[in-house]
């Protein structure tokens, strides 16, 4: 039988000690906690603190983009080696993969990415992923690391996703960890703080965002943190963190690649017939399209919203911007097929 997927997703703050390096002792919790998991389970570590590893190696770093770039780039085999140590004693290999969003954006990229994690799991070699910030363009990076582990997550529909944190789980207006999450509504959403750790890229309101996507897709998320003696099993058994849970969802692996948002770089706005016909599963047309932003290519990925400028869904188009522009008011001419089209 297939093992299932498990993501975990450190951020750096919560692998960092009080003197702003990577905690040994954290990573030995981390790697004793993973092999458990990996008995039962395909595991994939999203690791941030790459950067904070290598920055103290830039003279006067102020952390420009640039900079940022040059110590992840130094920061990366230094952590990768330090996981590498207290793996070994569990005889688990490490891989460092760094990934950039057109390993997501591409449908056959990505089932490359997928076979090459499945070569991994078959030799028992553990994927530890990042950003690889080196090359990644301004314009198409990743927002964090939430969002990559996210991405994974639906790719390869996994059973759970852990975002590990320094706080701990998501906290209510009186700091107290909320247990259980049913659903991510406009209660829940105001007791997010939009600060975030120093250390750190993401904070709470990017785990959020994230974690309703994930969810609406079928996949449990735990927010939960590492002061446990084994704080992933705590964590999928309910005993620690804020669990979400997950929405029924029956779409194929495909539309939830497609529904993962991918890259989208351009918005088509419709009307509401084109928004009513979206939902009985119908292509769309160009003569529904009220408006559009961006300057995409056919073949490429966009959003799809109403005039309300509330979100629709994702959809792969037949024609680009330019093409689509000329043909509003041309009967019969399709701009999405259904089977191209995801609607949340």
């Amino acid at each position: 039988m297939q093992k299932r997927v498990i993501i975990i997703k450190l951020g750096t703050a919560v692998i960092t000690g009080n003197n702003g390096r990577i905690s040994r002792a954290i990573i030995k919790k981390v790697a004793a906690g993973i092999a458990a998991l990996s008995r039962d389970h395909h595991v994939v570590l999203v690791s941030s603190g790459a950067v904070g590893s290598g920055k103290s190696f830039i003279k006067n770093y102020k952390g420009t983009l640039t900079e940022r770039k040059a110590a992840a780039a130094i920061g990366n085999p230094l952590l990768i080696r330090l996981y590498q140590q207290y793996f070994a004693t569990y005889h688990i290999p490490v891989a460092q993969a760094l990934c950039e969003r057109h390993h997501f954006s591409n449908r056959s990229q990505f089932l490359q990415l997928k076979d090459t994690f499945q070569a991994f799991w078959d030799n028992g070699i553990l994927p530890v992923v990042n950003e690889n910030d080196l090359v990644s363009n301004v314009e198409l990076k990743f927002s964090d690391n939430d969002e990559l582990a996210t991405l994974l997550a639906i790719g390869f529909e996994a059973e759970a996703l852990l975002i590990c944190t320094s706080v701990g789980g998501f906290l209510n207006d009186g700091k107290q960890i909320i247990p259980v999450v049913e659903k991510i509504d406009q209660a829940i959403m105001g007791f997010v703080k939009t600060d975030k750790s120093s250390l750190g890229l993401g904070g709470m309101l990017s785990k959020l965002t994230f974690t309703k996507l994930a969810t609406s897709l079928g996949i449990k998320v735990v927010i939960c943190g590492l002061k446990d003696d084994s704080p992933f099993a705590a964590a999928l058994n309910g005993n620690t963190g804020t669990r979400f849970l997950p929405q029924v969802s029956n779409l194929k692996a495909r539309q939830k690649w497609l529904a993962s948002g991918s890259i989208t770089i351009g918005t088509i706005i419709v009307d509401k017939g084109a928004a009513k016909a979206l939902t009985q599963r119908k292509s769309l047309l160009t003569v529904g399209i009220v408006k559009l932003s961006g300057k995409f290519s056919a073949g490429e990925i966009v959003q799809l919203t109403n005039e309300e400028n509330e979100i629709l869904g994702v959809a792969k188009v037949k024609l680009a911007a330019a093409d689509i522009s000329k043909n509003l008011s041309v009967k019969n001419v399709i701009a999405a097929h259904a089977d191209d089209i995801v609607v949340f």
